[in-house]
């Protein structure tokens, strides 16, 4: 795949019926709440207008990240706090040669952040900070211990997903133990760590953490308001990209997140009424196939949840009536044939635009490994 600049531009158009059924919240940018209605139609019938706004990291990107380092990254989930948005990317190396593919290169962190208080996503994102170390250089959240033999130990940490109570904000990550065929990896593990002072310094959160052979290895995550109270849900898949999605939530405030006791997942329907048990054995599967890297929000233009994802090298998005579904069909978003090595389609309700139609969103590109800005509208049936 040729190198793209961030003044290249591409358009693509892609079309689908996506069947589905209902669940509404608020359109003015709170938590949405769950609507006990099971009859409300599916709307989204595909989307359009698929352009290549940007790239944000690397060499040629609108950002100049050369000076934090940051020769090539992945990833780039996105938590809101306050006027700030924070990015969250994974491996990330500081030498890179011009013709490297993949994650490759010199002084390598298994991750890194940005922040910005841009609001305008339709020309890119402009980053303001970083997450620096003591020289001024893009450091790690929480670095991995960097053992790639394959004997159990640990490879590195990525940042899968993060959120916000008030200001703390909490970021989770998994643990691999192995990095395997395309697409394939072994975890030990997942966890959280946490910031307190507006995402400057970083500590893990003791005493939360999921089994790497679990499906709560990477996670989406978005407030959600039921029964009158605040829950944290995460939509869950195991190691790798061979998965389907799993649910979980907690209430959302502090002493609630970090004890993980607090943690129930859903374990099915008992009539319209969701399930939620302690025992994470009992998470029932709510999206069927092989998801890669997810991400989940609220669309005011839909009156639905949509979820982002790829699968078999291609990003794809669907309809959801309520967290736990049902789920529609896949519909293409970004294809896999234009764009190879494509993965991790990242939303973030702050960038939408066009009262909500046209969603903004990440999305890494394994050759140039590095980070760039899409945007796409959706079509709603009228």
């Amino acid at each position: 795949m040729h190198r793209r600049t961030a003044s290249s531009r591409r358009v693509l158009a892609a079309a689908s019926v996506v069947l589905a059924v209902g669940l509404a919240g608020c359109a003015g940018g709170g938590a949405p709440s769950v609507d006990p209605d099971p009859d409300k139609p599916f709307v989204l019938e595909g989307v359009s207008k698929l352009t290549e706004i940007a790239q944000l990291t690397g060499p040629d990107a609108m950002n100049d990240t050369a000076s934090v380092s940051v020769a090539g990254t992945d990833l780039g989930s996105m938590v809101n706090v306050g006027d700030k948005t924070f990015f969250f990317f994974g491996d990330t190396f500081g030498e890179r040669d011009p013709e490297s593919i993949g994650g490759q290169g010199g002084f390598w962190r298994s991750n890194v952040a940005a922040w910005t208080t841009d609001g305008d996503p339709t020309d890119g994102i402009d980053f303001e900070g970083w997450v620096e170390d003591d020289i001024g250089l893009a450091g790690p959240l929480i670095e991995g211990d960097h053992d790639a033999n394959g004997a159990g130990g640990e490879v590195t940490k990525i940042p899968t997903y993060g959120f916000a109570i008030g200001e703390t904000i909490y970021v989770s990550y998994m643990s691999v133990k192995f990095w395997g065929e395309p697409g394939a990896w072994d975890a030990n593990g997942s966890a959280l760590i946490v910031s307190r002072d507006d995402g400057r310094t970083w500590s893990p959160v003791d005493g939360v953490e999921w089994p790497g052979d679990s499906n709560f290895i990477q996670f989406a995550t978005a407030q959600v308001t039921e029964g009158g109270e605040d829950w944290i849900y995460f939509w869950s898949i195991p190691s790798g990209r061979f998965g389907g999605v799993q649910l979980m939530r907690v209430r959302a405030t502090e002493a609630a997140v970090e004890d993980q006791s607090a943690y129930s997942y859903f374990a099915g329907l008992d009539g319209d009424a969701p399930q939620w048990s302690d025992e994470m054995t009992d998470a029932e599967t709510i999206v069927d196939g092989t998801i890669g890297e997810l991400s989940v929000m609220w669309s005011t233009y839909l009156e639905r949840w949509i979820m982002t994802y790829s699968d078999a090298g291609s990003a794809y998005i669907r309809e959801g009536i309520t967290p736990w579904g049902p789920w529609g069909e896949a519909i293409e978003l970004v294809p896999g044939s234009e764009y190879p090595g494509l993965y991790s389609p990242y939303l973030n309700p702050r960038y939408v635009t066009e009262d909500g139609r046209r969603i903004h969103f990440t999305l890494s590109l394994w050759d140039p490994y590095n980070v760039f800005w899409f945007s796409a509208d959706l079509e709603r049936a009228d």
